[in-house]
């Protein structure tokens, strides 16, 4: 009867289908977003040779350095290798960091892959994430006892992580932005209001109303009328760059008891200017001064930023000495940000990225690929003849034990074929 469906053909409709592609499709982006968390970590060798590493994925052990404890962070290798029961909790990335694992603050371990460490990595820094708590409510993530759905922003200066609802700005609705600095930040580096008047995604300014300014009643508004002259006292107690200094003036940064061997770490003050990725203005140009000649508006909320709005922020020599002083020289460091650690971690995974059955051949003699080769084209052409058979009868979906069946069948040819050889001994 035309237009009838059988009761098979109705199951069929109701059960989804789900192609070899689609499978595999699935799981390489699965994979591009494990590579992207990880940004290329050694999984098998701990960092901390590399010394402070310039951006890691990071983990925490709660089962070694439990709240109370000193806080400490491991590398990706030393999740693994060290710490493969015990509960951790994922901290994704953190900037100049030196991995923890064994050293003094571990009680009852030692790092199996670098026992040899210092007893301390003086140049780390902590916060409560690294016991499992994040943003200003000081709540673990995800939190069982929060029913209100909200996503997770890290600030790209403290590095913290907070609700959408606390951070006295709504994000864009959009999600149209790259890095978010927080309240706290923003009022720490006060002078990145004069620059998001112009760069943040969500504009700035004295008339403004929007979202920066009503979020939850917290955001407080601050007009700063333009300078003239040298700047005012800023009752943040900001680093305002002073133009009646020399520019070559050398500076010396402060030394820890223990010297920081980096990896690709922050510049200190004194090299920051021989640094070709990063290249000083001249003094009689100062882009901050430029804005801040503007009238632009200080409020108590974060600020989103677009892709690529660290280029645009001065760097002259009294800029660069602001940015050193208020420990944030790392904002004018492209290399710094998560994208491009992420974009890293896909490179490197792509580059090493093979086809598996080039790599079985690769590790086996002439014999032996060719009997591979010929099991290779046996099953295809197997495989091919036997899915043929459901497209001729009309079958749409081929089932789980379809195809279990049809790898017994090939077993059991197989086998009789290798039973069938006869072997002469000369």
């Amino acid at each position: 009867m035309a237009g009838a469906e059988s009761p098979a053909g109705c199951q069929a409709e109701l059960e989804p289908v789900v192609s070899l592609v689609d499978v595999l499709e699935e799981d390489e982006e699965l994979e591009n977003e494990a590579c992207a968390v990880l940004g290329g970590s050694d999984s098998e060798k701990c960092s901390y040779s590399q010394g402070s590493v310039k951006r890691q994925a990071l983990y925490a052990c709660s089962t070694c350095t439990p709240e109370g404890e000193e806080p400490a962070g491991i590398c990706l290798a030393c999740s693994y290798e060290c710490h493969e029961s015990h509960k951790l909790f994922e901290l994704y990335t953190k900037r100049n960091f030196r991995c923890d694992c064994g050293n003094s603050k571990f009680k009852n371990l030692e790092c199996k892959l670098f026992p040899d460490k210092s007893k301390v990595n003086s140049c780390n820094k902590y916060n409560d994430n690294f016991f499992g708590l994040y943003c200003i409510c000081k709540r673990p993530y995800p939190d069982p006892e929060d029913e209100v759905p909200d996503e997770m922003i890290q600030c790209v200066v403290c590095e913290d992580w907070f609700h959408g609802r606390h951070l006295g700005a709504i994000p864009p609705e959009s999600g149209d932005f790259q890095e978010m600095v927080c309240q706290a930040c923003m009022r720490r580096c006060s002078f990145l209001w004069a620059y998001a008047a112009q760069l943040a995604v969500t504009r700035i300014s004295a008339e403004d109303d929007g979202p920066l300014s009503n979020a939850a009643g917290m955001a407080d508004q601050e007009v700063i009328k333009p300078e003239n002259g040298a700047p005012p006292d800023n009752t943040l107690k900001e680093a305002v760059p002073d133009h009646g200094r020399d520019s070559g003036q050398e500076l010396k940064a402060e030394q820890d008891d223990e010297p920081c061997t980096s990896s690709g770490s922050e510049p200190d003050l004194q090299t920051v200017f021989k640094n070709e990725n990063i290249k000083t203005e001249p003094q009689s140009s100062c882009r901050l001064q430029e804005l801040k000649a503007k009238q632009f508006v200080k409020k108590d909320a974060a600020t989103y930023w677009p892709l690529n709005w660290r280029s645009r922020l001065c760097t002259c020599g009294d800029c660069m000495k602001m940015y050193g002083e208020l420990d944030v020289l790392f904002l004018t460091d492209e290399c710094d940000t998560v994208l491009a650690y992420e974009n890293k971690g896909k490179s490197e995974q792509a580059t090493e990225r093979r086809d598996p059955l080039m790599d079985t051949l690769s590790s086996m003699n002439r014999v032996q690929q060719v009997e591979l080769i010929c099991e290779y084209n046996d099953l295809k052409t197997e495989l091919k003849d036997y899915l043929k058979r459901f497209a001729d009868e009309g079958t749409v979906v081929v089932k789980r034990e379809d195809i279990q069946q049809f790898f017994e069948e090939f077993q059991s040819k197989k086998r009789r074929r290798v039973d069938g050889l006869q072997y002469y001994c000369s």
